[in-house]
């Protein structure tokens, strides 16, 4: 079979070759190509040392900052091309770095290094696909294995959990049931790997087309940096809104929302506060009045805990808090939420609310969608329109109130908040005149 490789790729194979050494496509990009994607990086392997590497392309700009673990960067037209030794790597004792890297002769040893079978293939131009491990197949067949022991290539670099879940996830694959079974065996394992580490893996998992399945399936692995989903998973709703338990139902609405990062984290972690706000009625109707402030309270603990940027977190915390709040058509209430959380925020927020609806039972569905129809139309007639819902789109701002004689900074905020929720609320014209008139009057009453 012939891969169509980049020019640079080619010609540093080619290169290599004429210089005597070995060298070969490796890994994840001959993965993709084999399933039809564009590879996002293309990495060479090469029988070729360090030094004879940088001997050979002596002409182009290197970056060796990765040389003790056999990888040279080459620059070629403004892009990083890796290329690393053959190796075996040395003992793993933190479960996730080799202690020592030895170089190797044989193409075969450096793949057996790795991870999962449709990881450990190589191309080359004129030898074709090398496949030791049968990593072909696994792709045709859509199976996740490990080269060789799970338990041994887990316990090497944990992270590797991690990693295959989201390679099923992402690839729609499922996972060979000795590979499955280490996973969950070794799953503590992930207390050894650094937050950001997991967080980034954890993001492109949750936007995997096989997501729901992966999250029902692999619960527990998950459980072991986000502990605050585990009382959700047998948590019953006994509420005609739901049929579904806690848990099922977060899997269902990550999967019915597109994958983006943000917004998959937000579903995957809106109602784990309902298990803190049960509170059952005389009839034996179960209500979780709060869950909201619960879940936004225990995501910014879990977000914060994983090293999450500030910006996702105080975004997906808005979100949780919010993501309870039933609109229809009444721009008044609109505008109000969105003056606190704007409108990019709120957009999201009516995808949310939608996904959130569509892992519900049916009861009272048509309602619920026609009146989040109502409140997308009204949000939309709000932005087209320009109509005032912000400090910014007020007919007045600090400035015209201090030249009215008003000058306590605290006074001035005061009163443009009370102009705005007036305007908001339909009871006070956006007009510079009305508005600086009205301001006189808080500030003479006060």
């Amino acid at each position: 079979m012939k891969l169509n490789l980049p020019n640079n790729v080619e010609n540093i194979i080619k290169t290599l070759e004429k210089n005597g050494f070995e060298a070969y496509a490796v890994g994840g990009c001959v993965r993709d190509t084999l399933l039809g994607l564009e590879p996002k990086d293309w990495d060479i392997t090469t029988q070729a040392r360090p030094g004879e590497i940088k001997a050979v392309f002596s002409d182009c700009r290197l970056i060796d900052v990765g040389e003790a673990h056999g990888t040279i960067g080459v620059l070629i037209d403004d892009e990083v091309y890796e290329i690393t030794t053959y190796r075996i790597d040395g003992d793993y004792s933190d479960n996730r770095h080799p202690e020592s890297v030895e170089f190797a002769s044989s193409l075969e040893d450096d793949l057996s290094r790795r991870d999962f079978t449709i990881n450990a293939m190589a191309y080359n131009p004129e030898s074709g696909i090398v496949d030791p491990f049968n990593g072909q197949a696994d792709l045709k067949y859509k199976a996740l294995r490990c080269v060789g022991e799970p338990d041994k290539r887990f316990n090497e670099d944990a992270l590797r959990i991690l990693r295959g879940l989201r390679f099923a996830s992402v690839y729609n694959f499922g996972i060979e049931q000795k590979t499955a079974a280490s996973i969950i065996r070794n799953r503590l394992l992930l207390n050894n790997i650094s937050e950001e580490r997991i967080a980034c893996e954890f993001n492109k998992l949750l936007c995997g087309v096989n997501v729901k399945y992966i999250l029902s399936r692999y619960k527990d692995v998950f459980a072991v940096f986000f502990p605050e989903i585990v009382s959700t998973f047998d948590f019953s709703q006994n509420n005609p809104h739901h049929n579904k338990t806690v848990w099922r139902h977060i899997t269902a609405s990550v999967a019915n929302i597109e994958p983006d990062e943000l917004l998959r984290l937000v579903m995957f972690l809106h109602d784990i506060g309902k298990p803190l706000a049960l509170r059952t009625d005389s009839k034996g109707i179960d209500h979780f009045k709060g869950h909201n402030h619960f879940g936004a309270v225990l995501a910014k603990n879990a977000l914060e805990r994983l090293k999450y940027p500030r910006k996702t977190i105080d975004d997906v915390c808005t979100l949780i808090e919010y993501h309870d709040v039933r609109f229809d058509g009444d721009k008044r209430k609109i505008k109000h939420v969105l003056k606190v959380i704007g409108e990019k925020n709120f957009e999201r927020l009516l995808k949310i609310q939608l996904a959130d609806m569509l892992a519900q039972s049916t009861y009272m569905r048509e309602i619920k969608l026609h009146n989040h129809k109502l409140a997308e139309n009204a949000f939309r007639e709000i932005i087209e329109n320009n109509e005032c819902y912000s400090l910014k789109s007020l007919a007045i701002n600090g400035s015209d109130i201090i030249h009215l004689g008003i000058t306590d900074g605290k006074m001035i905020g005061f009163i443009l908040e009370d102009i705005l929720d007036s305007v908001i609320n339909e009871t006070l014209e956006n007009d510079k005149v009305l508005l600086k008139k009205r301001a006189l009057e808080i500030y003479a009453d006060n």
